[in-house]
């Protein structure tokens, strides 16, 4: 083992050691990653050159050597291990794993310049959220890679709306009206941005049709009051330290309604215990609501904090159960667990946000404001809460006026 190879799995293992990774964890993944090095320097690999398909090379090479060694295949999980710590130590040892694709490809270098321009302009003219230039690109690169493959070419000069209207006939089964919206509304801003650069001609922007829709034409999915104690009272059974932090979370839905990201981006400052107030950055908005600290959220908050959430730096409340201790990135699977646990099984949609359409109708049934409701979800405007009036359908049945039939005459 050469010194640079030693320094090198060392610090490795001070990386993990300092992410809090479980020591048996830690022995493994150095493991893999020292013999990752030692089949590098074997065949006289620079680190620097390492490609995935490499890994991908090793790692069969490492399942051959399991089955002679042991007489039998590894388990299915068993490559994980060794590919975790091969990529920890990538990560760790370049500036960028994995590496961007390298192709001489003409069309996919144009397709990687068009979406590299866009990107920037997106995220530095147009100053957009993440989210939101995380969708749009995610359709560009669609886009691109389908018609510079389709069309033989390696120029958008030659596009045309036919061009647009075939791609819309490609995307189009299996996707909602709703969608499909969404998918013209993505095409328009990049047709925008490429007559802006000089690669059309012709702005075909306004030549897309999207499918009309009309105001609250739809009710979305909610959970009734029964269902959301049947939810939280299974989730307090369970004591263990991701039980203590999914009920924090479910506490926090069914209160008040908050967003996913109002939710992960919640930080220990945020949390005024002598006031009793929860400060709520809002992740549509940019805005900032205080909320009072309600009695049963503020149990479930501590307990987490006492007893479930792990020792870290992060300054986010609400971490991964695992190593790396960090940020949640999302709660989606944590939420769909707990109430499927339950045994609750709402129809449509069953993500986190059911509980924020639910907080909605006890507020409308309790006769609030609706610009106090908009203000406790983090509405802008409260135009933007009229949509959750329509879920509110068994009070509008109560107050339904009986339709007189025609009158027959003898």
């Amino acid at each position: 083992m050469s010194h640079e190879h030693g320094a090198l799995v060392s610090r490795f293992r001070e990386t993990l050691t300092q992410q809090r990774y479980n020591p048996v964890a830690v022995d493994n993944y150095c493991r893999n990653a020292d013999y990752f090095l030692c089949y590098l320097a074997e065949r006289k690999i620079a680190l620097e050159v390492v490609t995935p398909t490499e890994v991908s090379i090793y790692l069969r090479l490492a399942v051959r050597r399991f089955h002679k060694r042991h007489g039998r295949a590894p388990a299915p999980y068993w490559v994980s291990i060794p590919r975790a710590g091969i990529h920890g130590l990538l990560r760790l040892a370049l500036k960028r794993w994995p590496p961007e694709p390298v192709t001489s490809n003409a069309g996919e270098l144009l397709c990687q310049e068009v979406c590299s321009q866009y990107q920037r302009w997106l995220r530095e003219e147009r100053g957009l959220a993440a989210a939101s230039i995380d969708a749009l690109m995610w359709e560009a690169r669609y886009f691109c890679a389908w018609y510079i493959g389709q069309s033989d070419t390696s120029s958008f000069t030659g596009m045309g709306i036919r061009d647009v209207d075939a791609y819309f006939e490609m995307r189009a089964p299996g996707l909602r009206r709703r969608s499909l919206k969404d998918v013209a509304e993505r095409l328009r801003s990049l047709m925008r941005h490429l007559h802006r650069t000089g690669r059309t001609a012709v702005d075909l922007a306004p030549q897309i049709i999207a499918p009309m829709l009309y105001a609250y034409e739809s009710i979305p999915s909610t959970l009734s009051s029964d269902q959301i104690a049947t939810v939280l009272k299974s989730a307090r059974k369970d004591r263990s330290p991701m039980g203590l932090r999914d009920y924090a979370i479910l506490q926090l839905l069914s209160t008040y309604g908050l967003r996913v990201g109002e939710i992960t981006h919640l930080r220990l400052e945020d949390i005024d215990w002598r006031a009793e107030i929860l400060r709520i950055r809002h992740s549509k908005t940019s805005a900032h609501s205080l909320l009072p600290l309600m009695e049963p959220v503020g149990e479930a908050l501590i307990n987490y904090l006492r007893h479930g959430r792990p020792q870290t730096d992060a300054r986010e409340i609400f971490i991964r159960s695992r190593a790396p201790y960090r940020r949640m990135a999302g709660i989606y699977s944590e939420v769909l667990r707990r109430m499927e646990a339950a045994g609750v099984r709402p129809t449509g949609k069953r993500g986190p946000h059911i509980f924020r359409h639910a907080r909605a109708i006890s507020l409308l049934r309790a006769s609030v404001p609706r610009k106090v409701i908009g203000d406790v979800l983090g509405h802008r405007s409260t135009e933007s809460t009229i949509p959750y009036l329509k879920l509110a359908t068994e009070d509008l049945r109560a107050i339904a006026l009986e339709i007189p039939g025609q009158e027959v005459r003898s």
